[in-house]
């Protein structure tokens, strides 16, 4: 149990939490692209995604491991997104760092999406069985890309 809620009820709400997250960031970053913030939205991404991280944190296995590490990195970059956004109002630098960070935060929900489709997903998880096969490197490497051109981009266009 944690929190009174069963370990498979929370894990589909820590899965649920990170699918929503994800569709709503993508939405935000096409906005970017556009020199758009649109607010309600972006809302959704940020608490969808700190929420993502934060429920992360109770799940077994427990201790200090690389989930929990992409789970804190996370929340860091999600504190300055937030901070950018909503305290700073992307002012000279600040809109920079909420781009990049905001961008960052779901770039790192899409590659735990990745390894997570790798692990549980039959068909995907043939591919690369071991995780260190080239297929998954690939993916890996062409989302790390995608996401580096699209926060150059983003932060190039001016709004």
């Amino acid at each position: 149990m944690i929190l009174g809620i069963s370990i498979p009820v929370f894990l589909t709400l820590h899965v649920t939490l990170s699918l929503l997250g994800i569709v709503a960031g993508l939405a935000v970053a096409a906005s970017l692209l556009r020199g758009r913030y649109p607010a309600a939205v972006t809302a959704i991404f940020l608490a969808t995604t700190i929420l993502t991280s934060a429920t992360g944190f109770p799940l077994p296995p427990y201790g200090f491991d690389p989930p929990r590490v992409v789970g804190t990195l996370s929340l860091v970059l999600l504190a300055l997104a937030v901070l950018g956004l909503y305290v700073f109002k992307r002012a000279e630098r600040w809109r920079g760092i909420y781009i990049g960070t905001a961008l960052a935060a779901l770039y790192l929900n899409c590659f735990v999406a990745v390894i997570q489709s790798f692990q549980k997903v039959p068909a995907v998880n043939a591919l690369a069985p071991t995780q260190t096969e080239l297929p998954f490197v690939i993916v890996q490497l062409v989302l790390l890309l995608a996401f580096v051109a699209l926060g150059v981009a983003a932060i190039r266009r001016k709004s």
